[in-house]
């Protein structure tokens, strides 16, 4: 969601006149330029120009007169003459382009509903590149002597590929302090010592990523996603753009995702992309949609399926080999997706999955598509443990309404995809992204149990997934990435007598219950239960997930709810509802009635917990391992995995003078 509705024309977050609503993000004046000052580019990435003149009509920038039609841009690589952007990269110059938009200064503008009036004239150069590694200034003139200058860096990447293959692993939402609450879960300890580790804990190198969008510091998995893909920053609920202020949700500026270039530097090279969302879903849709808008589903799967849907298609991209899933409702024909998606990915010549059972039959030399569900696949806890939550669903991605029961799961979905690129590109190699999306979307509800779930069902397939490379004899030649896009305020206190808890009616003596410091004791989750002997020594899951004393587990920002501490056995928490309206929710007294009421640190519009601020892990093996260790941007995982894949590109098939291509 954008954070307000405009007045004839959506609203884009940022600039410098206020906080919470901002005129446009990246654009420091009245002049802007995308991609913005400090943006960064692998050699020979293409990417977009916008340029945006803008007059404010009323409101505190207020200007006379009409936005300039006579705005000059030039271009200049440190040291040298600044020259016209056509001649820079040899193109010609652009037609002007002109509307308006309308924006709230702030939350006072809001509530009287004084919308500010913004005139712009524009111009756009697309599908340019620049190839010569070095510090380039980007300059805007316009209003006479006004100017908006934008710093690129070109960065110097090593040409040499050192891995055939790159896997990525997205923990979506994963914290540290998420991984730690995981193991103490799953991994027993005798005297504060565990016995065993988890997959993660072995990794050779841990380092730690900052997850700020371009406009502000907390972000979503759309523009983090973004950042990890393609190494350029965006703001909130943007796929692969630089959001301008037309309303056009497909004309933006783009560059390129580490998908595109992967397939045009390395033809014979395959990509593989899957996820326990949806997959119109924000994780999965940055490896091939270019948007402003990540609610525009019906793009991203026809993005999967011919390339970027709109006027502006510059890429070399043709889909991905290998993509699994959920989110059938964006597959099947409806009003908002006219297409029968299912035939023309088979026309296409996928293979076409729709249980666990003709996942795992379909043939390895065949481009593959798996649909497993309607919405985000169940999760973990539902299809392992509660699976009386599997029925009365009527969510089977035939669309018959029928239930689906026959369901893989993350580490099914990641080991099959591997067979697939293995089979297709075990010469060129192949990438692969496979996202634990849950970790997430449980954290939202406050569903600590069905996101930790979700957390060790990653680690167990990272742990198979490096497995299955040493069989394949592919593990040296692989570099394997796990990290996260953002994370949420969860950590573990202590732990909770949940029968005393239950016992009790006055809300502060059922708070007695919580016990910290020397009362938190051991944890109950590792001994007997009915699941003890369910799991390999490899694979590590609770033995239980309803002790007597559970963990004392939250986040620093929530609506009002309720807590008992106890597994929602009957399936995920509905913490808040409306009241009345939807911009007002109200703790729901039915998701946990033995409970205490908690009240909440957000807004009252806010029915889940949010993102927070939190650095993320990231752990790395495997070649180039070592440039993953210490503390940087989010931007830089793109770099040091193209790095690793050789996808840097000083020369291009047209190099000019000016370090510039079209």
């Amino acid at each position: 969601m954008r954070p307000l509705s405009l007045t004839g024309v959506a609203l884009f977050a940022s600039c410098a006149v206020a906080q919470t609503y901002q005129r446009l993000g990246g654009c420091p004046d009245l002049g802007c330029i995308f991609p913005p000052d400090q943006a960064d580019f692998l050699p020979g990435q293409y990417f977009d120009i916008r340029l945006e003149v803008h007059s404010p009509v009323n409101g505190s920038e207020a200007r006379v007169g009409e936005p300039d039609p006579n705005f000059k841009f030039t271009i200049s690589k440190k040291g040298k003459r600044a020259v016209p952007a056509t001649k820079f990269f040899d193109i010609k110059e652009p037609e002007l382009e002109r509307w308006n938009f309308s924006w709230y200064e702030d939350l006072f503008a809001e509530d009287a509903d004084k919308a500010s009036l913004v005139n712009v004239t524009s111009k756009a150069y697309r599908r340019v590149a620049l190839y010569e590694p070095g510090e380039y200034e980007a300059t805007l003139h316009y209003y006479g002597k006004e100017k908006t200058v934008a710093n690129w860096l070109v960065r110097d990447i090593p040409k040499k590929r050192r891995a055939k293959n790159v896997i990525l692993f997205v923990g979506d939402g994963m914290t540290t302090t998420m991984i730690t609450a995981a193991r103490l879960l799953a991994h027993r300890s005798i005297n504060g010592k565990y016995m065993t580790k988890m997959a993660l804990d072995k990794f050779p190198v841990l380092g730690h990523q900052m997850t700020h969008s371009l406009d502000t510091f907390i972000t979503d998995s759309a523009n983090s996603a973004t950042a990890l893909y393609s190494g350029h920053k965006t703001v909130v609920n943007a796929l692969n753009v630089y959001v301008d202020s037309s309303e056009d949700p497909f004309d933006d500026p783009k560059f390129e995702t580490i998908s595109e270039i992967m397939r045009r530097r390395h033809p014979g090279a395959g990509v593989g992309i899957v996820s326990t969302a949806f997959l119109a879903d924000a994780t999965p849709a940055a490896l091939a949609a270019h948007t402003s808008n990540r609610g525009e589903y019906d793009h991203v799967i026809g993005a999967y399926l011919n390339g970027t849907l709109s006027d502006f298609d510059w890429t070399k991209w043709d889909g991905p080999d290998v993509l699994f899933g959920a989110g059938a409702e964006n597959f099947l024909t409806s009003e908002d997706a006219p297409r029968d998606y299912y035939k023309l990915f088979a026309e296409k010549g996928y293979s076409v999955s729709l249980n666990k059972t003709a996942l795992q039959a379909a043939p390895n030399d065949r481009r593959a598509l798996g649909v497993f569900q309607i919405s985000n696949l169940l999760t973990w806890l539902d299809r392992n443990v509660y699976q009386n939550n599997l029925k009365n669903q009527a969510n089977h991605p035939d669309g018959s309404g029928r239930d689906a029961e026959d369901l893989p799961g993350l580490k099914d979905m990641t080991l099959k995809a591997i067979d697939v690129l293995n089979a297709r590109h075990g010469k060129e190699g192949f990438f692969l992204m496979a996202e634990a999306a849950s970790i997430d979307k449980q954290m939202h509800v406050l569903d600590y149990d069905r996101s930790l779930g979700e957390l060790l069902e990653l680690d167990d397939t990272v742990r198979a997934t490096i497995e299955k490379l040493e069989a394949l004899g592919e593990l040296e030649d692989t570099l394997i990435v796990v990290t996260a896009d953002h994370g949420h305020g969860f950590d573990v206190t202590g732990s909770v007598d949940t029968e005393y808890l239950e016992a009790h009616e006055d809300d502060r003596d059922k708070r007695r219950a919580i016990g910290n410091y020397e009362k938190s004791g051991k944890s109950q989750y590792t001994v007997g239960g009915a699941n003890a002997l369910r799991y390999s020594e490899g694979a590590h899951f609770p033995a239980r997930w309803d002790p007597r004393y559970a963990i004392h587990a939250g986040t620093v920002a929530f609506p009002d709810h309720r807590e008992n501490y106890k597994v929602h056995k009957e399936g995920a928490r509905t913490p808040a509802v409306p009241a009345g309206s939807s911009d007002n929710y109200v703790a729901n007294y039915k998701d946990a009635v033995t409970g205490f009421l908690v009240n909440g640190t957000l807004a009252p519009d806010q029915a889940q917990g949010v993102h927070s601020l939190t650095d993320v892990p990231v752990y790395a093996r495997g070649p180039c391992q070592e440039l993953f260790g210490g503390t940087y941007n989010s931007i830089d995982i793109f770099y040091h995995m193209a790095e690793c894949l050789g996808l840097a590109d000083t020369q291009g098939d047209h190099h000019h003078g000016n370090n510039g291509h079209h």
